[in-house]
């Protein structure tokens, strides 16, 4: 690990107080779906999961490959309790997608990606808002904080969208040339809390390497705000807990609630101006154990 990730014996209880607590309710439930209309004219079938109380920020999630939003509940129901409204497309990449065979090329789902959640973002209408994703997903949101990705066929103008004020992205790829280049997550211009686990290895067909290749956008990012989780065993579905149910386990139930701490502290600050959760995220960079958080 680099020297700005440090670690400590004090229990993550002490550190994170309430943030923990969160997990501790039951998560809530996707409360509606909605259809918008992206730019190619498909319709795009969108969940929401409903701020609990009063509504402190907006989340655009977009979720990892071949997935859905509904598999992402342990994380996105904790957000929904800390105030936040919570807004998620189905891809056309999801096994779950209708026209999932029309779009199976990569670049074809990498094209309608960008126009959902552009169309997402419209629909939203709000002044700004938090992206957030996992994996393929958190590729998508890193390039609306503005990583420069490469652009698909038929994707014009710049992926970035200056509403996304910050970003959370669990597991993104590393450097995937036809995707994004070290020279793009480079430009990304907003905080960004960027997870991942040590047992999160990428297999041969995404490049290979150990967990540290989820961390390419969080190193080649300028400094500022730019905060890099590395949860202590932890492989890239929290052992089933999300985006792939069907993994052999034990579900990672104690680093998932690490993770879902950290992140709601990092969308406290970033996505509601909350000085308290910006001290707590911050008071996690000298408090520690099971992860490492650093920032630069």
């Amino acid at each position: 690990m680099k020297d700005r990730m440090r670690r400590s014996a004090i229990t993550r209880r002490t550190v994170l107080g309430a943030g923990l607590a969160l997990t501790a309710a039951p998560a809530l439930a996707v409360g509606s779906t909605t259809t918008i209309t992206a730019a190619d004219g498909r319709a795009v079938t969108v969940s929401i999961w409903p701020a609990v109380d009063a509504e402190r920020g907006v989340i655009l999630f977009s979720h990892g490959a071949l997935s859905r939003p509904e598999k992402y509940e342990r994380l996105l129901g904790p957000w929904s309790q800390a105030g936040f409204k919570i807004l998620a497309p189905l891809h056309v990449d999801s096994t779950d997608h209708p026209d999932n065979a029309l779009h199976v090329k990569a670049m074809d789902s990498w094209r309608c990606r960008i126009e959902d959640m552009r169309a997402l973002s419209a629909f939203a209408a709000t002044p700004r808002y938090i992206a957030a994703g996992h994996s393929y997903g958190a590729l998508v949101a890193l390039t609306l904080g503005g990583a420069e990705g490469v652009p698909p066929a038929g994707v014009a103008g710049p992926m970035r969208d200056p509403r996304a004020k910050g970003v959370v992205a669990f597991s993104p790829p590393g450097i995937i040339p036809v995707l994004m280049t070290r020279e793009g997550y480079a430009r990304l211009a907003v905080p960004a809390l960027i997870e991942t686990g040590t047992a999160d290895n990428p297999p041969p067909m995404l490049g290979g390497g150990d967990y540290r290749t989820h961390l390419a956008g969080y190193d080649a990012a300028p400094p500022g705000d730019k905060y890099a989780l590395v949860l202590d065993g932890v492989d890239h579905f929290f052992g089933g807990l999300i985006c792939e149910t069907n993994v052999p386990g034990p579900p990672q139930t104690a680093r998932l609630a690490d993770a879902v701490a950290i992140s709601t502290e990092f969308l406290g600050a970033y996505g509601a101006g909350d000085a308290a959760a910006r001290a707590k995220l911050d008071a996690a960079l000298k408090t520690s154990t099971g992860f490492i958080l650093g920032r630069k």
